[in-house]
């Protein structure tokens, strides 16, 4: 593991984390919706949010979709393979900021993606096949990153 041979990747990883969580803020500022919390920021005056995920362009939409996805499985692939990276996640409080994240985009996205009307059917199968991926690996790093912070010292 690369992570024992260079100890001072952890705080690379540290410093990285602030940018992964901005993806998902990102997300939620494209879709016109809020976060709660920690990552809140407040909207400015001018700053009229009329787009939706239900009407944004589709090919908007497609490209927030491919985003998530890859973020998510990504993020998934790391922590699978790397659990210990699990307690700096924590310092960023990356499981209520998941949660929130999740609990905000997956049901707007996958209501848009029902609701809109496509001239060809591979799109919405694609669409939501990829939707359905990145809600998966969400709840598998979720699940990754719970046992190794709150089940394994327990177990220990």
């Amino acid at each position: 593991n690369i992570f024992t041979q260079q100890p001072s990747y952890f705080s690379d990883l540290d410093e990285t984390l602030p940018t992964v969580l901005q993806v998902f803020s990102n997300i939620l500022h494209k879709c016109g919706l809020q976060c709660e919390g920690a990552s809140a920021e407040p909207q400015k005056l001018e700053e009229k949010v009329n787009v939706t995920p239900g009407n944004m362009p589709l090919q908007e939409l497609k490209d927030i979709v491919l985003y998530l996805c890859d973020t998510c499985t990504t993020l998934w692939a790391f922590l699978d393979v790397f659990p210990l990276a699990c307690q700096t996640f924590q310092k960023h409080e990356f499981c209520y900021r998941l949660a929130s994240f999740y609990e905000l985009a997956i049901p707007e996205l996958e209501s848009a993606i029902k609701k809109r009307h496509y001239e060809d059917n591979s799109v919405f199968a694609d669409l939501w096949r990829r939707i359905s991926h990145s809600r998966k690996r969400m709840i598998e790093a979720f699940h990754i990153l719970i046992n190794q912070v709150c089940l394994q010292p327990i177990l220990e």
